[in-house]
Formats: C-alpha cells, sequence, structure tokens
C-alpha cells in the first residue's frame, strides 16, 4: 500500500511541477525576448558618397556604444543633391515610425518638421535656427526640433578679412549663393557690413543648378570680381570640384565655408568645423533616446574653427599667401 501511495504521490509532484513549468513558461520567454531596437532616421541633401561627415557621426555613436546593425538601426534616406525629394523622403522615415530624425541641413530639417511634429529631430548643421523658424530660442527651442548651428555672427567677416589679406589689392568680391537656402539673407546682411569695413565691392551671384554655377561664373568675368566668398549650402558641397574647376578657370581666388572645397582645389575654406557637429548630434541622439526632450536640450554653437588653405591653388593663381594667414591655418594642402 505504501509503495503504491508513494508512486501516486510522485505522479502528482511530477504534474505539479509540469503545470507549473508550462505557465511560467509564457512568462520566461517574455523575459526573455530581445530589447527593442531604436531605430535612427538619417536625412540628407547630397548623396552617399557626397555626405563625407557621415562617418563622423557613426563614430560619435560608437563612442556612446551604439553599433548601426547591432544596437540600433539606421534607415538612411539620401536626396542626391536635389532638395525637392526631401518632402518624400522625411515621409518615408516617418512611416516607418522612427524613434529620431537626425537631419544634416536646413533643407533636410525644414523636411522633416513639416513631415511630423512629434518625432524627435535633430539638426546636425543650420545656420541660423531661430532666424528660419526651426527653434523658439537657442536656449529652449520648444517643440520637436534641436540641435547644433554652423555659424557664428563673425565668420563671414572673417572669411572676407581672409580673402583680402590673401589678395591685398582686391576690391570686387563676388559671393555665390543658393537664393533656395533661406539662411542667406542673413550671411548677405553680414557680408555686406564687413565689407564696408574692409572697403570691398560685393556682387552677388545666384545659382540654384550646376547649370547656373557656370552662369554665375561667366557673370563674374563680366562683372570683372577679383575674389569670391562662396556661400555654405549643400550644392556647394556636391559640386565642389565644379565650382573649383571654374575658379581656377576664370582665375578667381575663393574662400569657402567647408573645407572639403579646399580639399576639391579652393583656395581657402574657413568655418565651423562641421565634422565635430556630425560627432556631437550623436549626442543629441543618445540623450533623446534614453527619455529627454528636444525641447529642452539647448541648440548647441560652435566652438570649433578651421582654417584650410589649397597651396597648390594658390601657386596655379600666382598668389603669396602671407606667412601671418599661413601661420594662422589649420591645414595647408601642399
Amino acid at each position: 500500500m505504501r509503495g503504491r501511495g508513494s508512486s501516486a504521490n510522485t505522479r502528482r509532484v511530477f504534474i505539479g511541477t509540469l503545470v507549473v513549468f508550462l505557465l511560467a513558461a509564457p512568462l520566461t520567454a517574455e523575459a526573455q525576448a530581445p530589447a527593442k531596437v531604436p531605430r535612427i532616421g538619417f536625412l540628407s541633401p547630397l548623396s552617399l558618397t557626397g555626405d563625407t561627415r557621415l562617418e563622423s557621426f557613426l563614430q560619435g555613436l560608437r563612442e556612446l556604444g551604439y553599433v548601426d546593425g547591432q544596437t540600433i538601426a539606421i534607415e538612411f534616406r539620401f536626396a542626391e543633391g536635389n532638395s525637392e525629394r526631401l518632402p518624400a523622403l522625411a515621409a518615408e522615415l516617418v512611416r516607418l515610425k522612427v524613434d529620431v530624425i537626425v537631419a544634416t541641413a536646413q533643407a533636410s530639417t525644414e523636411a522633416a518638421k513639416r513631415a511630423t511634429g512629434t518625432i524627435p529631430i535633430v539638426f546636425a548643421v543650420v545656420g541660423d535656427p531661430v532666424g528660419v523658424g526651426l527653434v523658439a530660442s537657442l536656449a529652449r527651442p520648444g517643440g520637436n526640433i534641436t540641435g547644433l548651428t554652423s555659424i557664428a555672427p563673425e565668420v563671414v567677416g572673417k572669411q572676407l578679412g581672409l580673402l583680402k589679406e590673401a589678395v591685398p589689392k582686391i576690391i570686387r568680391v563676388a559671393i555665390l549663393q543658393n537664393p533656395n537656402n533661406p539662411g542667406h539673407p542673413v550671411v548677405l546682411r553680414q557680408a555686406g557690413a564687413a565689407a564696408r569695413a574692409l572697403g570691398l565691392q560685393l556682387h552677388v551671384l545666384q545659382a540654384r543648378t550646376p547649370a547656373e554655377i557656370d552662369a554665375a561664373f561667366g557673370a563674374m568675368r563680366s562683372q570683372r570680381a577679383a575674389g569670391v566668398l562662396v556661400g555654405r549650402d549643400a550644392l556647394v558641397l556636391q559640386q565642389r570640384a565644379q565650382i573649383a574647376a571654374l575658379a581656377a578657370e576664370n582665375r578667381l581666388p575663393a574662400i569657402y565655408g567647408f573645407r572639403e572645397n579646399a580639399e576639391a582645389g579652393g583656395l581657402m575654406a574657413y568655418g565651423a568645423n562641421v565634422s565635430s557637429m556630425y560627432r556631437r548630434a550623436a549626442t543629441y541622439v543618445d540623450k533623446i533616446l534614453k527619455g529627454a526632450k528636444p525641447a529642452d536640450l539647448p541648440v548647441e554653437q560652435p566652438t570649433k574653427f578651421e582654417l584650410v588653405i589649397n597651396l597648390k591653388t594658390a601657386k596655379a593663381l600666382g598668389l603669396t599667401i602671407p606667412s601671418s594667414v599661413l601661420q594662422r591655418a589649420d591645414e595647408v594642402i601642399q
């Protein structure tokens, strides 16, 4: 009798244990389910190869412990130099329900803003985010947008001053700008004030397309410009080889806001270090993924500027860059 009772007890214990295991199994499976991988939308007006600072952004993420395809998923969208594509690309990212959108320029930020009022947006490079209505103020952006501004009030004046130092007899200076860039009116006001102080005459020329860039350089010849200040714009970056070639063909000393233009054959470049800004954009993404609201994250102003001089181009133009300018250069291209 004790043997049969013992056997029954054993069966009851086994069945009880099995029931507990089966009831607990779903809870265990749920507890062990992989955590949701955050999705980041990356929206650029350039092409994959044209956006040379992308690696800086990815490096910034890696430094914070994020790796694309492992701890995060990045949805890349490139407009290939055609800003008209940006609204549709921004809408795609919204439909994918990404957790945050990184917009690399003013045009892409504006497209993202029109596409969503709820998904956080981080801009990596915008000249005047308050002036163009992206944020309420630098200290308290408000809304769903924050990021980094690329320009300081004195930059344009320093660019014209450097051009004047490199070409002391210069008087007529052309300004090449894309009228579709809402930030350029601010640049023109700053350039006008600096030009008056330096005794320069400015001639503003506009270009929205590569063909219009060609036409603008033709106008510079007829206006007898002795140098050119090239405004910061995605078109300028995308067409940097074309612009450098036209400046060389017309023997025009040129100063730019992007180092890539000097690397492509432009004479000089002075402006905020955009690669460091892309890297800093990753810190905004990190804070937002950890629960911070864009409205509470102040817009960061540039702290690092760089001067790049292309001596090969200077030699081709018959220019001798003064030592006082060379000593201030962060990089000299031989």
